[in-house]
């Protein structure tokens, strides 16, 4: 069993992950690889400010990084845990979308 306080820690990433709009930001980060800001907003259909808001929140609970280049920051995710996470947190879902049609 883990102990509270990393019990805690893993609560608190499931709460920065319900958020649709850093989800979404998480799973195109997933996708390409490496987006500023302005991609991000394209590609997820939000403003370059709920972007900031969101990465920020993402960067400082360590699930996102940067990287500068000129002017430009560039997000990524921060390492294979966070890969997973999201791989198996959409398999799960869809799983479990599957198995609610078959018993429907």
């Amino acid at each position: 069993m883990p102990h509270t306080d990393e019990i805690a820690r893993v609560a608190a990433l499931f709460k920065l992950l319900g958020d649709p709009t850093r989800t979404a930001l998480l799973y195109a980060l997933l996708e390409t690889g490496e987006l500023y800001v302005s991609d991000l907003a394209v590609t997820t259909g939000n403003s370059e400010s709920t972007v900031s808001q969101a990465l920020r929140l993402l960067r400082a609970s360590g699930v996102v990084s940067t990287r500068r280049d000129g002017r430009k920051i560039w997000y990524r995710l921060s390492d294979e845990h966070v890969r997973e996470l999201l791989n198996v947190t959409l398999e799960h879902a869809t799983h479990s979308e599957a198995t609610e049609e078959v018993h429907a």
